[in-house]
C-alpha cells in the first residue's frame, strides 16, 4: 500500500498541494469547497470554467448549438425539467436545499441552490470564468534526493485568447458528461425529411405543437419530454428497447419497438413491423463521455462513448493516482456523490487513504468490470450505479475516515424510485421531510 502524502516534505518544506478543477458546476464547486477546507494540506484550488457563470449543465439558456467564440453550448437543460429526485436526497450532506421549497424542484432552484453554495463557500474568487482547458498533460519531476513525482500541466485559453499554462500537483475533472449527445446510427436517415434533433437541443414543447413526433429512447429524459409534448397536442411515438411500459401514460403517446430503419418513403419502420411518418425525430438516446484536453493514451485510459477504462474506484486512472474524474457514474444521487468522491480523492492526497500499488489497482479495475459483465451487464452501461452506489459510498468513507451517507437516503431513493414506476405523471407531486439518520415523512 502506497501512502501518496505530497504536502508532508518537499526538499524539507511543509508545502501545501496545488490543485486545479475543471468545471463549476456541482462537482467542481463541491471539489473547490472542500479543498478550501482543508487550508492546512491545499492551497486554494483553481477552478476553470468554461462558461461565464457557475451551475454546469444546471444553468439553462435559451439557446442551442454554437456560442458567438465557436464552442458548442454546454447545459442540456430544458425549460420545464424538474428534478427526479427529491431535495431530501439530492442536497449536498452539508448544505441542505430551502425546507420550504417542495420536494421536486425546478431547474432554477437547484441553479440557485448550486449558487447559493458557492457564495457561501468563498469559492467565487477562485474561479477562473470564460476560460477553456485545452491540455491537461503529466509531467515527471525530480529533486535532488527525492523520489521522482507527477505533477500537472493545465494549459488553458481566456476569453481573449490568451494562453496559459500552470502546474500542478493534482487535477479534479469535473467537467460533467452531458454536453456531447450520442447520435446513433440510423440505417436510411438520409431519407427523413422531417428534422432531427437531440434531445440536448431540445429547450420547450411548444414548437412541437400538434406535430408527430417519434421519440427515439425511453430513460428519464425520453419519458419526460414525451409526456410533456402530449400536453402541447403532439401525437407522440415512444420507440426502446425496455419491456413495453405498463404504467398510465398520456393518450396521446403510444410505445413502439426498437427503430429499424427510415425507409425510402421517409417513413419509419420499428422492430415490431409497425411503421409510421414523423415530422420531427427526437434523440433521446444519452451522452457520449468526452475529455478532449486529456490523452487517454498517455494516461493508460480507454475512453470510449459510454466507457472510461480503467478507473480504480471509479476515480482514477491506476497509472496516475493524482488525476481525478468526479461524477463519471451514472444512475447515481449526484450531489452525495460528488461529496464522498471529492472527500475520498482529497484523502489519497493528504495520505490518509493508502492505496495499492498500480497493478493491484488495474486487477481490482478489472475485477469491477468482469463482475458486472458476468451479471449480464452491457459494456455501455458498466458506469451505471443504481443499487451499487450504497456500497460504493460506505466503502469510499470508511478508507477515508469521513462520515456515511446517512441511511435514510437510500431509503427514500427506492422509495422514489418505486414511486415513479407507478405514477410517471404524478410522483413529483409528493413532498418528504427527513426526521432521522433512518426515517423519513411524507409531507401533507
Amino acid at each position: 500500500m502506497t501512502a501518496l502524502g505530497f504536502h508532508i516534505l518537499r526538499s524539507g518544506q511543509m508545502v501545501r498541494l496545488r490543485v486545479a478543477v475543471v468545471g463549476a458546476g456541482a462537482a467542481g464547486l463541491c471539489a473547490a469547497r472542500h479543498i478550501l477546507s482543508r487550508a492546512h494540506a491545499f492551497a486554494p484550488p483553481v477552478v476553470y470554467e468554461l462558461t461565464g457563470h457557475v451551475g454546469g449543465t444546471w444553468f439553462y439558456e435559451e439557446r442551442t448549438g454554437f456560442y458567438d467564440n465557436g464552442l458548442p453550448v454546454h447545459s442540456s437543460m430544458y425549460q420545464n425539467l424538474r428534478t427526479n429526485l427529491p431535495k431530501e436526497v439530492m442536497m449536498f450532506p452539508d448544505f441542505p436545499f430551502d425546507p420550504e421549497l417542495p420536494s421536486f424542484l425546478s431547474h432554477q432552484e437547484v441553479q440557485r441552490y448550486l449558487e447559493m453554495y458557492c457564495e457561501s463557500q468563498l469559492i467565487t474568487p477562485h474561479i477562473r470564468f470564460n476560460t477553456v482547458v485545452k491540455e491537461v498533460n503529466p509531467v515527471a519531476v525530480e529533486t535532488e534526493g527525492e523520489e521522482p513525482r507527477t505533477m500537472w500541466e493545465v494549459t488553458s485559453s481566456d476569453e481573449a485568447g490568451s494562453q496559459m499554462t500552470d502546474t500542478f500537483d493534482s487535477v479534479f475533472i469535473c467537467s460533467g458528461h452531458y454536453s456531447d449527445p450520442h447520435l446513433p446510427t440510423v440505417p436510411g436517415i438520409r431519407h427523413f425529411t422531417g428534422r432531427v434533433l437531440h434531445s440536448h437541443s431540445y429547450r420547450y414543447p411548444e414548437l412541437f405543437s400538434g406535430q408527430t413526433v417519434v421519440v427515439l429512447g425511453a430513460g428519464a429524459s425520453g419519458l419526460d419530454i414525451s409526456i410533456e409534448l402530449t400536453r402541447v397536442n403532439a401525437q407522440v411515438t415512444l420507440s426502446h428497447s425496455k419491456h413495453v411500459l405498463t404504467v398510465p401514460l398520456p393518450s396521446g403517446l403510444r410505445q413502439v419497438g426498437v427503430l429499424v430503419e427510415v425507409q425510402e418513403d421517409g417513413s419509419l419502420l420499428f422492430q415490431d413491423g409497425s411503421v409510421t411518418e414523423a415530422q420531427v425525430l427526437l434523440l433521446c438516446t444519452g451522452y457520449n463521455f468526452s475529455y478532449p484536453f486529456l490523452d487517454p493514451g498517455r494516461l493508460g485510459l480507454d475512453i470510449q462513448e459510454h466507457l472510461v477504462t480503467p478507473l480504480y474506484r471509479y476515480l482514477m486512472p491506476p497509472a496516475f493516482p493524482t488525476l481525478f474524474i468526479i461524477g463519471i457514474c451514472k444512475i447515481i444521487c449526484p450531489f452525495p456523490h460528488f461529496n464522498c468522491q471529492v472527500q475520498y480523492a482529497l484523502g489519497v492526497l493528504e495520505g490518509t487513504v493508502a492505496l495499492p500499488s498500480k497493478a493491484l489497482m488495474e486487477e481490482e479495475a478489472q475485477r469491477e468490470v468482469e463482475r458486472k459483465t458476468s451479471q449480464g451487464v452491457p459494456l455501455r452501461h458498466l458506469l451505471k450505479m443504481d443499487k451499487d452506489q450504497w456500497g460504493y459510498y460506505q466503502t469510499l468513507s470508511s478508507s477515508a475516515g469521513f462520515p456515511p451517507l446517512r441511511p435514510v437516503v437510500q431509503s427514500l431513493y427506492e422509495e422514489v424510485w418505486r414511486q415513479r414506476q407507478v405514477h410517471p405523471q404524478n410522483y413529483r407531486k409528493l413532498n418528504y421531510r427527513l426526521i432521522s439518520d433512518t426515517q423519513w415523512l411524507l409531507r401533507e
